[in-house]
C-alpha cells in the first residue's frame, strides 16, 4: 500500500514538472501600443515645379551688314565676349576704295562750289555797280547753291564708304556667350549670312508655363496693369534646378506673364530673370523652376501614418471607444518627403494612428 502511494507521488510529481516545463515555451500574446494624433489645420509652403528653358536677356543674330570674303574670325564658339569687341572682319579693299574715291568727289565737289562762290560774289558786286543784269545775278547764284548741294552729297558719300568700312569689322552688340559658328575664313558672305548666335547671358530668362489655378488672381478680366505689376512683385522667389540635380545658386522673380490662357493647356507663359554674374548659365539650358506657394488651413498628417492599399490610401482613425476603423483619404504631396496634405477623408479634430498605422487591423484596440 505504501509502495503504491510512493508511485503515485512519482508520477504526480513528474506531472507537474512536464507541465511547468512546458509552459515555459507556450506564446504569451502581447498588446502592440501606437502613437497617435489629432488632426489639425496649419499652413505649409508647397514646391511647385516647371519645366524651362534658359534663354539669354538679349540673344543677337549676327550677320554682316556688307558682302564680301570672310578674312578673320576673332572668336571662338562659347568664348565669353564684351560688348564692342571685334568678332569677324571680311575683306576691307573695296570699302576702302569706295571710301577713297568717295573723299576725291567731295574734294572736287568743293573746289567747285568755291568756283560758284567767287562768281557769285563777283556778279552781286556787279549788279550792285548795275553793271550786269539781274538775269546773271540769279545764275550765278542757282550755280553756287548746286554746287553747295552737291558738296554736301560728296559728304554723305564720304561718310556712307566710312560706314561700309566700318561694317567689315563686325562688333559685339552686347556682352554674352558666342554660340555655334558655321562660317570659316575664305567663305564668301552677305547680309543674309548668319555668322554665328551672341547669348547676351548677363541676365538669363528661364521660360515655363504656369497653371491658371496657381495664378487665377492674374487673369482677372479687367485687372490693372499696376496691379498686375504689384501681384507679379508678391509671387515667391524662384529657384532654377538643372537636369542633373544641381541647383543654380542665385535667386531668380517672375518678370512677366502673358495676358491668355493657352485654352489646351489652360496655363499662361512665364518668364524668371535670374542674375548670371558668373556666366555659368547659357542659352538652351533645360531644367526645372521651383517656387514655393502658400496653402493656408490645410490638414497635413505625416506620411507613416498613411496606409497604401493597391489603388487606395488608408489612415486608421481611432474611435471613441479606442477601436481603429480604416478611412479611405486622397493626399497631395508636399514635397519634403516627409507629409501628405489630406484633400478629403479626414476632418479637424479626428485622432488618427500615426507610428505603427501599418501593424494596425480594423477594429483593434488602440493603446497610447
Amino acid at each position: 500500500m505504501n509502495q503504491r502511494k510512493a508511485n503515485w507521488t512519482v508520477m504526480i510529481g513528474m506531472s507537474v514538472v512536464g507541465l511547468t516545463a512546458c509552459s515555459i515555451d507556450m506564446p504569451k500574446e502581447t498588446q502592440s501600443s501606437f502613437e497617435t494624433m489629432t488632426v489639425e489645420t496649419s499652413d505649409i509652403e508647397l514646391p511647385y515645379k516647371f519645366s524651362a528653358r534658359m534663354k539669354g536677356q538679349n540673344d543677337v543674330t549676327i550677320t554682316p551688314q556688307v558682302s564680301g570674303q570672310l578674312m578673320e574670325i576673332c572668336v571662338a564658339e562659347g568664348q565669353q565676349v564684351r560688348k564692342g569687341q571685334t568678332l569677324f572682319v571680311i575683306d576691307q579693299r573695296n570699302a576702302q576704295l569706295e571710301l577713297e574715291a568717295a573723299e576725291a568727289n567731295l574734294q572736287a565737289a568743293l573746289a567747285q562750289e568755291n568756283s560758284a562762290k567767287l562768281e557769285y560774289e563777283s556778279n552781286k558786286n556787279l549788279f550792285d555797280k548795275k553793271i550786269v543784269s539781274s538775269y546773271m545775278l540769279n545764275n550765278s547764284e542757282n550755280s553756287y547753291k548746286q554746287a553747295q548741294a552737291a558738296v554736301a552729297q560728296a559728304r554723305a558719300s564720304v561718310n556712307r564708304a566710312k560706314v561700309n568700312l566700318g561694317f567689315c569689322s563686325i562688333t559685339a552688340s552686347v556682352s554674352g556667350i558666342i554660340g555655334e559658328i558655321p562660317v570659316r575664313v575664305g567663305d564668301q558672305v552677305s547680309p543674309m549670312t548668319q555668322l554665328t548666335m551672341l547669348s547676351g547671358n548677363t541676365t538669363m530668362y528661364a521660360e515655363f508655363s504656369v497653371t491658371e489655378a496657381i495664378i487665377e488672381n492674374m487673369v482677372q478680366e479687367g485687372i490693372k496693369a499696376a496691379e498686375r505689376e504689384k501681384l507679379l512683385a508678391e509671387m515667391p522667389e524662384a529657384t532654377f534646378v538643372m537636369k542633373n540635380g544641381t541647383e543654380y545658386p542665385h535667386k531668380g522673380r517672375i518678370i512677366s506673364l502673358t495676358g491668355i490662357v493657352n485654352a489646351a493647356t489652360g496655363s499662361l507663359t512665364s518668364k524668371v530673370s535670374f542674375p548670371n554674374p558668373d556666366g555659368h548659365l547659357y542659352s538652351g539650358i533645360q531644367g526645372s523652376v521651383v517656387m514655393n506657394f502658400a496653402e493656408k488651413d490645410v490638414i497635413v498628417i505625416p506620411q507613416k501614418a498613411v496606409v497604401r492599399l493597391q489603388d487606395k490610401a488608408l489612415v486608421y482613425k481611432v474611435l471613441a471607444d479606442s477601436t481603429a476603423t480604416a478611412i479611405d483619404v486622397t493626399t497631395q504631396d508636399t514635397g519634403n518627403g516627409q507629409d501628405f496634405i489630406i484633400t478629403s477623408g479626414l476632418n479637424v479634430g479626428d485622432r488618427i494612428v500615426t507610428t505603427g498605422a501599418n501593424n494596425v487591423t480594423e477594429g483593434q484596440q488602440v493603446i497610447f
